[in-house]
């Protein structure tokens, strides 16, 4: 049957399947001519299903319900639904089927004109392309999946401070956050795990803590040795909470990025400076004392080593001993290539 309902513009259709199954299904349309139209062709699909045994056709909302019951563990679930929120109003009545490049190219464009960089429309589309990836090769719902474009991104330089700006800024900062911060800097944990960290995660015996995998971004549980800066705070906070090592008047601390923090940053002049830029600084630190990229990898808990070479220009002394290969070459004419009469602007 084709009822209106009370928020919605377009007719409605209602029925009972072959198979027993409920369908209830937006026609898009205000003209119930072509409304009628959409439901009989919807009966014939589900009858052509049930008793010629063709392959039944799955909506994208189906989709993304079920891609959610198979991501409960992803730590970015809370972004995702925001971004598929967004593509609902494009994808929520279609089949999958009937999902081409040239609506997904179309949610891109709308997405760019919010304001976002690209960056943030890639994420969103790096989902999209997830479920129907998934479609394809695990569900078997759908023969072939559309070409999702990625947008060129552009690469950005690491930002990290030096020792003695981070000193000035731990010290502008609350006791809370101050401990928070220090913590960061000796360990590189990721703001989630340092709010998070619980007692039950620490062994000062052993200076080890651990991060589960849950609440690991690349999905492995990481064991983290302690330095010596990273004991000292733990020892004061020691005492100060039963479960949570970091804490706010006796509450579990949820974000670290606050006012405050930003607060200390302009009073010590520090300028566009994130709370994961500690994460970086921690990092490039590590590059320049000697660290060797694969070690730093395990260190921070990197999956893709890809993203630990991003730190490895801030330490080139180790290619010095390549770059003396060529000294005392010589020209066709017998003369040294680079002398200190022959230098190179």
């Amino acid at each position: 049957m084709l009822y209106k309902r009370s928020n919605s513009k377009f007719y409605w259709s209602r029925f009972t399947a072959p198979d027993g199954q409920r369908v209830q299904q937006s026609t898009q349309t205000v003209d119930k001519k072509l409304a009628q139209e959409f439901e009989d062709r919807l009966k014939g699909e589900g009858w052509r299903v049930h008793k010629l045994g063709d392959k039944p056709r799955y909506f994208w909302k189906q989709a993304v319900v079920q891609w959610f019951r198979e991501s409960t563990h992803k730590s970015t679930l809370a972004t995702d639904k925001l971004y598929l929120n967004f593509a609902d109003r494009y994808l929520g009545e279609l089949y999958l089927d009937q999902i081409d490049r040239k609506l997904l190219e179309q949610i891109i464009a709308d997405k760019l004109a919010t304001g976002v960089q690209p960056g943030t429309v890639n994420r969103m589309m790096e989902v999209i392309r997830a479920i129907l990836n998934k479609c394809v090769r695990e569900w078997e719902w759908l023969d072939r999946a559309p070409f999702v474009r990625m947008l060129k991104e552009p690469k950005r330089r690491i930002r990290w401070i030096i020792p003695e700006q981070a000193e000035a800024l731990c010290s502008a900062l609350p006791g809370h956050l101050e401990a928070m911060c220090r913590f960061s800097l000796a360990t590189g944990l990721r703001e989630s795990n340092v709010t998070g960290l619980e007692w039950s995660q620490v062994d000062l015996e052993r200076r080890v803590a651990w991060i589960h995998a849950d609440q690991s971004k690349s999905g492995r549980a990481m064991g983290i040795p302690l330095n010596n800066e990273a004991v000292v705070v733990l020892r004061k906070q020691s005492g100060k909470h039963k479960r949570y090592v970091f804490t706010y008047f006796g509450k579990r601390i949820a974000k670290a990025n606050t006012r405050a923090f930003r607060k200390g940053l302009t009073q010590v002049g520090i300028e566009n400076f994130r709370w994961h830029d500690l994460r970086h600084t921690w990092a490039s630190w590590h590059v320049q004392n000697g660290t060797p990229i694969h070690v730093l990898q395990e260190l921070g808990g990197w999956s893709d080593i890809r993203m630990v070479q991003r730190y490895a220009h801030l330490a080139p002394e180790h290619l010095a001993c390549y770059a003396g290969n060529i000294s005392g070459l010589k020209g066709v004419n017998g003369t040294l290539l680079a002398t200190p009469g022959n230098t190179i602007s």
